[in-house]
């Protein structure tokens, strides 16, 4: 089938993955990507697909509620992915009013403009909303958040997310509009920020710079390979039903001490040195501030709904990431330049 979808935040780290799948595997789609292109939008993350004929960049801010509703109306998209968002924990406590902008009123932007132009006639329309494990809180040293689990979000970030979360749901139950909501666990691999800790680690030790850890390192994570969720994303997408949640996980948990030192070793072998040097970097910070504990999904239902699991390995992933980052350290130069080390210097200068 023809179909027109608006990708948003497609020049993001996953976002830009998204739009490679289905850019190449469904050429009788029109892909839209609307970015805004901040800080960690990048169209150099694109460049392999960006004069494809089924392809079409837009540089605009989802809070744009004219410029969306014109997008709407010109196209009369078939569906949205909508992925942009701002989605760093540290940057929402420092500055919570631009993740209430982007994350709450910009989803309602969209919603809005869906709501509007298909008005009533959903036949083959979506709306399918990205978020993140991190709504439902944090987790003891036992048990998995599943599509039931209650929310309690913890940070300005996951409170955002919690809130467009109730809110995509409430326009289908209010408005009957097509929507479907993923929530992942951590995301690694190419073309990610190096704010989030594994590219900053392997950015960090490239440069001989200490590694920052937070706490103890004792925090627990699910990591997901980013290729890994663009497929369950597009599994979704299609076959997923109609006003429902599914969570998209790894089946991989780390504490972040115990990922920095495999890591490290990868990075040893990699770069010819001898065993041990990296870890030698390892420098422990000041903790986040509400720094959940542990995150971990079940994504049974993902699985036996739609036959999605995972592809990779996270010790596979890893290397595959570290490989993709030391062969393209130039453009790890230009996103680390500017803006960035401000916010780098003043969020980790602490020992």
């Amino acid at each position: 089938m023809n179909k027109k979808i608006l990708i948003t935040g497609g020049a993001g780290f996953i976002g830009s993955h998204v739009v490679r799948r289905f850019v190449n595997n469904y050429p009788s789609y029109h892909i839209y990507n609307l970015d805004s292109l901040t800080y960690a939008g990048n169209l150099a993350n694109l460049r392999d697909i960006e004069n494809a004929s089924n392809y079409t960049f837009i540089k605009g801010d989802i809070t744009d509620s004219d410029l969306v509703q014109s997008l709407f109306t010109e196209h009369n998209f078939d569906g949205v992915i909508h992925l942009a968002a701002e989605s760093h924990v540290d940057r929402s406590i420092a500055n919570p009013m631009s993740f209430v902008t982007t994350n709450i009123i910009g989803t309602v932007v969209l919603l809005n403009a869906a709501k509007a132009t298909w008005n009533g006639d959903f036949d083959n329309k979506l709306f399918y909303h990205i978020s993140t494990d991190e709504v439902y809180g944090s987790l003891g040293e036992e048990g998995f958040f599943t599509e039931e689990t209650k929310y309690d979000p913890h940070s300005p970030y996951s409170a955002s997310k919690a809130s467009s979360d109730h809110l995509v749901r409430a326009y289908h139950d209010t408005y009957q509009l097509p929507i479907v909501i993923s929530n992942c666990s951590n995301n690694y691999g190419s073309f990610q920020f190096p704010e989030k800790l594994i590219p900053l680690a392997i950015n960090n030790i490239i440069n001989n710079k200490p590694i920052p850890v937070y706490g103890k390192g004792d925090n627990i994570r699910d990591w997901l390979f980013v290729e890994d969720h663009a497929s369950a994303i597009d599994a979704i997408y299609h076959n997923g039903l109609l006003g429902s949640t599914y969570n998209i996980g790894g089946h991989n948990e780390w504490k972040n001490i115990d990922l920095i030192h495999l890591l490290c070793r990868i990075m040893d072998k990699k770069l010819g040195k001898e065993a041990g040097t990296t870890s030698k970097l390892i420098t422990f910070v000041k903790d986040r501030a509400g720094h959940d504990l542990r995150y971990a999904i079940d994504a049974t239902k993902l699985k036996n709904e739609l036959g999605w699991m995972p592809s990779l390995q996270f010790e596979e992933g890893l290397e595959k990431t570290v490989d993709w980052y030391l062969a393209n350290e130039e453009w790890i130069g230009q996103v680390t330049s500017g803006e960035y080390q401000n916010f780098y210097e003043k969020q980790y200068h602490q020992r």
